[in-house]
């Protein structure tokens, strides 16, 4: 291997130009000796010194960015020291260079000390990151650039590390580029992604890529749009963009698509705000719009700070895209807004909140799909409008309850639909670009199905919702865990009495927990080994008096008085219903997952009994919310209506539906029904056993 030098005072003189040397960037100097020194002796596999790399990181901020903040300038030349040198810890970060910087590398640093599976590590460095970039949205600059700079040098690395960096990309920090509308690294992400990943199909379509920005009819039209601009006495710069390979890549299927319908569009560059509409109307003249397809991004720019005028014309039958903008609505439409970010903490608006808020969810919630949510946040947009006219702008595919947690985050809890013009529709329904909506409340909280959380678009929504739901599992898991700690004390035939004395601290010091309240919480959620905390309290609390021998066999029980599925979830492998006798529930931090007995899953599940409960409910004080409904297989309209005349005064009929298709004297039926709680569903289970028809029931929960 041939090894490199850095030159260093070339480096200095670089970023000298971008970023002053000045007092106030006294930190990014500190920082780069520092740097210099951790870094002295380590080498990349490419044969450049590993300084080289958080160098160009910092450099790629300055140049491509326009970020000049020296501190984050600082964490991007720090970002690999915490992690590659055995001697550099965040305290020595923040004592060298303050708490801000300290934050941004921590975000910026993997986990360390791991042993599990290799995939759940890679979760857990991601979900480490998306927290740090939850507090500070610059970690998330820095680990772009980062990505970039690995991907330029990734020509040394074996092949399987280029496919695994390749596809981690195109997963998550390509798209995440995207979102935070950093489009010009959002196209070389991809680009240099996909060329490793498809090096084959990615060099075939380079070849046609190449040949498409000579095409002579869009060089034609280029000409054309010229001539027109100066007719109009309009100084513009009219250029042909050709779709590199990202444009080619099909994000749902995850493959190269061969082609496409518009491989290439116009820019046209004008000197002012009040000539991109004086370049629209001479556009028009010469290749009149389709019609509503003029989209004015000036007068409502995109979050992302997005800036412009679009218009499609079909010339020849094919659609062409025009995009009128200044120079600065064209740097911002490479750069976004992070040229404007500070690490100074002001507040940063709408949009980096909702990104803070995105990161936020990704970092804590592991019910949530960080790839599906990232690739849902960088969907183009749709624009939606509240009764007052205030502009709600959303990703495609929003249904009416992101639009109410956007408005506010009171308005989604209470959300049970919305108006659009005269017509009522679904917190499920889908919206269209420029429907104004009216959000219909009511006065408490919505128990709202966990289901609807995969529909949800927005970071705001999924997060409130999953709030929400953890909320109400742990008002279920800490009874749940209050009793089943009880039990199994009286099981040994220790008093529950010695969990309120004073050594109880000492034990619950030695599981990391803080209170006594808490401890129930991780017990009902199966977080906490039974086993070993019955050791402790036996021999930290009852030391030297006699117990009862190890239990055996016999299952802790609880009594519900809720059918909430965020709570209780029945297994699709088994399909236990509340009704049945003898469920075996498992204990976990996303409820309690319901079982049969002689469930075959269950048998095969490697867990202790002190990890299971016998699940039962109060039957009287069970509510039923949602509609029910019975199959009825055969019979006649007149033993039906018998069969419902004597039904127990509980079943509350509200539809009778005739299934079978053709004429039959035996035909198959639906009953749609409400009940008011268990006890009552029970009498119509009995009732519909005691009859002599072949049914299917299904609890709704």
């Amino acid at each position: 291997m041939q090894y490199r030098k850095f030159d260093l005072e070339k480096y200095r003189r670089q970023m000298k130009g971008f970023i002053g040397d000045g007092p106030e960037t006294r930190v990014f100097w500190n920082a780069l000796d520092f740097a210099l020194e951790a870094h002295g002796d380590q080498w990349r596999r490419s044969g450049d010194p590993y300084i080289m790399h958080p160098c160009s990181v910092a450099r790629i901020l300055a140049e491509e960015l326009d970020v000049h903040n020296a501190e984050i300038l600082a964490a991007a030349l720090l970002h690999d020291t915490v992690e590659d040198v055995e001697s550099v810890t965040t305290l020595v970060i923040r004592k060298k260079f303050g708490a801000n910087v300290e934050a941004i590398v921590e975000g910026c640093t993997k986990l360390t000390h791991y042993t599990g599976d290799k995939q759940t590590f890679k979760k857990l460095v991601h979900r480490k990151i998306f927290t740090g970039a939850a507090a500070k949205p610059e970690v998330m600059i820095v680990k772009l650039a980062d990505r970039l700079h690995n991907l330029r040098t990734l020509a040394s690395m074996p092949r399987h590390k280029r496919q695994k960096i390749a596809d981690e990309t195109l997963d998550i920090y390509a798209p995440l580029a995207t979102i935070l509308g950093l489009f010009a690294i959002k196209r070389e992400l991809y680009t240099l992604a996909l060329a490793y990943k498809f090096p084959k199909q990615g060099n075939k379509l380079q070849l046609h890529i190449n040949r498409l920005r000579d095409n002579p009819e869009m060089l034609r039209i280029v000409e054309q749009v010229q001539k027109a601009m100066v007719e109009e006495g309009i100084t513009a710069d009219v250029s042909l963009r050709t779709k590199g390979l990202w444009g080619y890549y099909d994000v749902k299927n995850r493959i190269l698509i061969k082609k496409l319908e518009r491989p290439q569009e116009i820019l046209i560059k004008v000197d002012s705000r009040s000539n991109c509409y004086r370049a629209l109307g001479a556009l028009n003249r010469i290749y009149p719009p389709i019609p509503r397809t003029i989209r004015d991004f000036i007068a409502n720019p995109k979050p992302t700070g997005y800036q412009g005028l679009h218009a499609r014309a079909n010339i020849e039958g094919r659609k062409n895209l025009f995009k009128i903008r200044t120079e600065e609505m064209a740097d911002r439409a490479e750069r976004g807004l992070v040229r404007d970010w500070t690490s100074a903490g002001k507040s940063q608006g709408r949009y980096v909140r909702g990104i803070q808020e995105m990161f936020d969810i990704l970092g804590s919630d592991d019910t949530v799909s960080y790839r599906e949510m990232i690739a849902a946040g960088g969907r183009k947009e749709i624009y939606t409008y509240t009764p007052q006219g205030d502009l709600i702008c959303l990703p495609v595919n929003s249904i009416v309850l992101d639009f109410a947690f956007r408005v506010h985050t009171a308005i989604g809890h209470s959300c049970l639909g919305a108006m659009t013009g005269n017509r009522r529709i679904d917190l499920t329904d889908r919206l269209k670009d420029g429907d104004v909506i009216k959000i219909l409340r009511q006065d408490t909280p919505v128990r709202f199905d966990p289901d609807i959380q995969e529909l949800c678009q927005t970071p705001r929504a999924r997060s409130e919702l999953a709030k929400a739901f953890r909320t109400r599992r742990k008002a279920v898991s800490g009874e749940t865990g209050r009793s089943v700690l009880q039990q199994e004390m009286r099981r040994y035939g220790l008093p529950f009495d010695l969990t309120l004395k004073q050594g109880m601290k000492d034990i619950l010091a030695y599981f990391d927990i803080e209170s006594l309240e808490e401890l129930f919480q991780k017990v009902g959620q199966g977080q906490v080994r039974m086993r070993e905390l019955i050791y402790e309290i036996r021999n930290g609390l009852y030391a030297g008096k006699e117990t009862l021998q190890l239990p055996t066999g016999v299952f802790n029980r609880i009594e519900l008085i809720t059918v909430d599925p965020v709570v209780v979830k029945s297994s699709a492998c088994c399909k236990p219903s509340p009704l049945a006798k003898g469920l075996i529930g498992l204990l976990s931090e996303r409820g309690i997952s319901l079982h049969r007995k002689d469930c075959s899953r269950l048998q095969k599940l490697n867990f202790q009994r002190e990890d299971a409960i016998e699940v039962r409910w109060k039957n009287r004080d069970t509510r039923v919310t949602k509609p029910q409904k019975v199959i009825i297989m055969a019979a006649s309209r007149h033993r039906l209506f018998m069969l419902l005349s004597v039904a127990p005064e509980e079943m509350k009929v509200t539809d009778v539906l005739l299934l079978s298709g053709k004429p039959t004297p035996t035909p198959a039926w639906e009953i749609d029904f409400s009940v008011a709680n268990l006890h009552g569903l029970k009498k119509i289970i009995k009732h519909l056993d005691r009859s002599s028809f072949v049914y299917e029931f299904d609890f709704e929960q």
